[in-house]
C-alpha cells in the first residue's frame, strides 16, 4: 500500500499493527517514494536472498583456472 507522509505519520500505530500482519507500505513525499516498511521477519529472508544471489553473481565473474590455497602461498613466494 502507498501512503503519503502526512497519512504515514497520522496513522503510524495502526500502520504498524498491520505490518505485523504482513502487509508493507510504501511511503511518498510529493508523489515520490522514499521508504518501504515491512515486516521484519520478511526483511530478514530478502537480505538472505540478496546475499546468496550477489555470491553467486561473484562466483560466476571469477575467472582463471582453479587452484590450492598451498598453491597461492607458494606462488607468492620467491
Amino acid at each position: 500500500m502507498t501512503i503519503g507522509t502526512f497519512d504515514a505519520k497520522t496513522h503510524l500505530s495502526e500502520m504498524l499493527d498491520e505490518i505485523q500482519k504482513g502487509r508493507d507500505y510504501v511511503i511518498t513525499k510529493r508523489g515520490v517514494p522514499i521508504a518501504r516498511l515491512i515486516p521484519y521477519a520478511e526483511d530478514k529472508k530478502v537480505s538472505r536472498r540478496k546475499i546468496t544471489k550477489e555470491l553467486k553473481e561473484i562466483r560466476n565473474r571469477t575467472t582463471g583456472e582453479p587452484f590450492s590455497i598451498r598453491e597461492a602461498i607458494e606462488d607468492g613466494r620467491p
